[in-house]
């Protein structure tokens, strides 16, 4: 049983657990929208890239050929675009028009900081056994590690993916041979986010052992002040200091909440693990 399901049920003195927001609904749906899309984007584009493998072959003779695997490739790969541009867009509406503060410098800022290279260098010496383990505030520097190589990776595939999409529209910019050259980007920038986000990404959010066998806080939206003290101690020292921890207070999951979530990060998982497989055999076999 892994530490997450023990502190989220009643204490020993029979006290019930409390909970505390730390994603909106609206994160939570980007997310799911935003993991959805992905693990559709790894499957057709891994399929397209490996179209001589016996299991491509078979994935796209279930779903109508080549031709439809294409089609839902493109199709995602429009929704995903909408799903970075609403969340570009919401930062813009906080930080312009609403001007909220700390979007773009200090503890809630995704924006690396000072003590995000501390923290790294902490952990390492952490792992080697040679101090104590480091002391995390809102984000830890593998999460903004995260965060940032998405827009990297959105930045890269979408432009070159759109360029192959539309070669007459980008070929009035650029020479005709970059776009062989956005082909070669596009394959190997893809199959290096996949193998992050399936590797990395999927080990760090649920796998390691303080949040095994899954973390569903970005399904839930919430966590308890167990976990909250944890994973977070920095920040909850803060807010706990600034007054403030009573105006973050949620209820509890519910249990089909917590069921839905771990079904649908199971089955991410799974599909992340044999989409790894599946590329690794095809570039063993040639």
């Amino acid at each position: 049983m892994g530490r997450a399901e023990l502190v989220s049920r009643a204490s020993p003195g029979g006290d019930v657990e409390l909970f505390y927001r730390r994603f909106t609904l609206g994160q939570r749906y980007l997310h799911a929208g935003l993991a959805t899309s992905f693990l559709a984007l790894a499957f057709t584009g891994m399929t397209l890239r490996f179209s001589s493998q016996g299991w491509a072959v078979t994935a796209a003779k279930l779903v109508g050929g080549f031709a439809v695997i294409q089609f839902f490739h493109l199709f995602f790969a429009v929704i995903l675009t909408a799903i970075f541009l609403i969340h570009v867009g919401d930062l813009v509406r906080r930080t312009i028009v609403l001007r909220e503060k700390g979007l773009l410098s200090g503890p809630n800022s995704m924006v690396v900081r000072r003590k995000d290279f501390e923290d790294f260098f902490a952990n390492m010496k952490y792992f080697l056994w040679l101090g104590p383990p480091p002391k995390f505030d809102r984000y830890a520097y593998w999460e903004k590690l995260d965060y940032w190589g998405e827009w990297w990776g959105m930045g890269v595939i979408g432009l070159t993916g759109y360029a192959m999409w539309f070669p007459a529209f980008f070929a009035r910019f650029i020479p005709g041979r970059w776009l062989n050259v956005a082909l070669v980007f596009h394959s190997w920038e893809a199959l290096l986010a996949a193998g992050f986000i399936f590797l990395i990404h999927f080990f760090n959010a649920h796998l390691r052992p303080l949040n095994f066998p899954m973390d569903l806080v970005i399904f839930t939206g919430r966590q308890s002040e167990e976990e909250f003290k944890i994973r977070h101690p920095v920040e909850y020292e803060r807010i706990v200091a600034s007054g403030e921890l009573e105006r973050l207070r949620a209820e509890a999951p519910p249990p089909w909440l917590k069921n839905v979530s771990r079904l649908f990060g199971s089955l991410a998982i799974l599909a992340g693990f044999v989409l790894i497989i599946l590329a690794v055999s095809s570039f063993v076999r040639g």
